[in-house]
């Protein structure tokens, strides 16, 4: 039993590596979780398992695992836990997140979850083209990626660029008014040395 204190005082953190790879080999694969607890009960907690996939997340185990074949909790000792994964494919490719939570405290931090664990499954390559295609393909994305920011940033500021535009615009304007009064001079003196 625990006093209504210690729940009250229940403060859980929870870390996990930030990324783990697995080669095209490998068909299981083990993600690691570890949490401390101090002011909790001495019943074991509730551990969830979700991930973020490109535009959704997903409950796998919240607490009981939604398909048994693919996914396992285990505990083990020093609270530490693993997810093991399956019949892993590059499907599997996504931020897992563990989330631990002592559901019978009242304490808004004893239910905490880690930062998550990018999984990256390598595809077989089959060529150094592929392998050399890939590089090229990625390389094109980040700059892509990185011309897409620069362009947002410059849209940002643009009503700041805009002033500046403006400022460049009039000084190019006057110069080339100034150019164009002295022209007539200019012309005046090539025609005297001329007729000279």
């Amino acid at each position: 039993l625990f006093s209504t204190g210690a729940a009250e005082t229940c403060q859980v953190t929870v870390t996990q590596p930030r990324s783990q790879g697995a080669d095209y080999s490998m068909h299981t694969v083990f993600l690691t979780c570890a949490f401390s607890a101090s002011g909790c009960s001495s019943a074991p907690p509730e551990v969830l398992w979700f991930r973020l996939l490109t535009n959704k997340h997903e409950d796998l185990c919240t607490p009981g695992c939604t398909d048994h074949q693919k996914y396992k909790v285990h505990l083990l000792p020093g609270n530490n836990i693993s997810l093991q994964i399956n019949d892993l494919t590059v499907d599997d490719n996504a931020v897992y997140i563990c989330g631990i939570a002592f559901s019978d405290s009242s304490s808004p931090h004893s239910k905490q979850a880690g930062d998550g664990t990018v999984l990256t499954k390598t595809e077989k390559q089959h060529s150094n083209g592929e392998r050399i295609f890939m590089a090229i393909a990625s390389s094109l994305l980040l700059l892509y990626s990185a011309a897409v920011f620069a362009l947002l940033l410059l849209y940002k500021k643009i009503s700041s660029g805009r002033k500046i535009f403006q400022a460049i615009a009039q000084e190019l304007q006057k110069q080339r008014y100034a150019e164009h009064c002295q022209q007539p001079d200019d012309l005046e003196e090539d025609t005297v040395y001329q007729n000279r």
